[in-house]
């Protein structure tokens, strides 16, 4: 056990609090996924022995991209025992949808249910659609039409942030104040940690503002130094491992079980090694 969980545990038991979230029977860590763009260049290369190295890592589900062209990701998980929840997706469809060469959006919600998924993600929206106010009020109206369908077919629609949606807009607030306004109660967030840092804010205290409304989380960690809040371009190097950078992930996970959130994932945009990257950021976990 390590000194600083030993005296913490020691200290909460004493005052009658509980430690951490990441207890052996905690509902997140035995179940944590990952989200599989960390090994995009890997699964470009090797799907079938890229999953199994997840499985063998010990994660539970794993998050694919790019869905209704996810197949192989799907089949080469559930291959390996893998749980398959959530996707990420085509998320035009919602966004752009008058632009033409993409799917329909009742089309991927009918291969979701095909491939058993119950949960989809809008994991982006292009600058030209987020410009001013009115820019993303058109996308929380899109959306919100989309989280009705989605509903329907029996499906949890949810919109993955960046740091981009933080910056002021002119009148003082930002996308995300809109989208937390405007947002109907079918449409849900799944909330990037990290990113959350780096526009500013806190990620515990976030999730715990937005209460049921948080599906899902990326958890990764941020560069300890990084200043934010900071809504460019970061260097590859910003990107670590659980427990190497500068947030820390219980409360978090605290805020994340008082919230009904259903699944974590594990996610790491940028690493030398990613295997490597996901077996760390998994001990972490498991040593909390």
């Amino acid at each position: 056990m390590k000194r600083r969980h030993f005296f913490q545990t020691t200290l909460a038991s004493a005052i009658g609090i509980p430690a951490f979230a990441l207890d052996v029977n905690n509902a997140y860590r035995k179940n944590i996924g990952i989200q599989l763009y960390t090994l995009r260049n890997e699964i470009k290369e090797d799907v079938a022995g890229t999953l199994k190295a997840v499985a063998d890592a010990g994660y539970k589900q794993v998050e694919p991209y790019g869905f209704p062209n996810a197949g192989e990701m799907i089949a080469a998980a559930k291959d390996n025992g893998l749980a398959v929840n959530s996707s990420h997706f085509a998320w035009e469809s919602v966004t752009d949808p008058e632009k033409k060469g993409l799917p329909k959006f009742t089309d991927i919600l009918e291969k979701a249910k095909d491939a058993g998924l119950s949960h989809l993600v809008i994991p982006y929206v292009h600058g030209h659609n987020r410009k001013d106010a009115d820019g993303y009020m058109t996308l929380a109206e899109r959306m919100n039409v989309a989280a009705l369908e989605a509903r329907s077919a029996g499906i949890q629609l949810a919109y993955h942030n960046h740091a981009f949606e933080f910056q002021p807009l002119d009148g003082g607030y930002c996308g995300y104040d809109i989208f937390m306004k405007e947002f109907v109660p079918e449409m849900h967030f799944e909330v990037d940690v990290f990113w959350i840092k780096v526009g500013g804010k806190d990620p515990a205290e976030l999730v715990r503002s937005l209460k049921r409304r948080v599906s899902q989380l990326h958890l990764k960690d941020l560069e300890k130094g990084t200043a934010v809040p900071n809504y460019g371009k970061l260097p590859n190097e910003a990107f670590q491992e659980l427990g190497d950078g500068m947030i820390p992930m219980e409360p978090i996970i605290e805020a994340a079980e008082e919230a009904g959130v259903a699944h974590c994932h594990v996610e790491q945009d940028q690493s030398p090694d990613p295997i490597a990257s996901i077996q760390q950021s998994m001990k972490h976990l498991q040593s909390l």
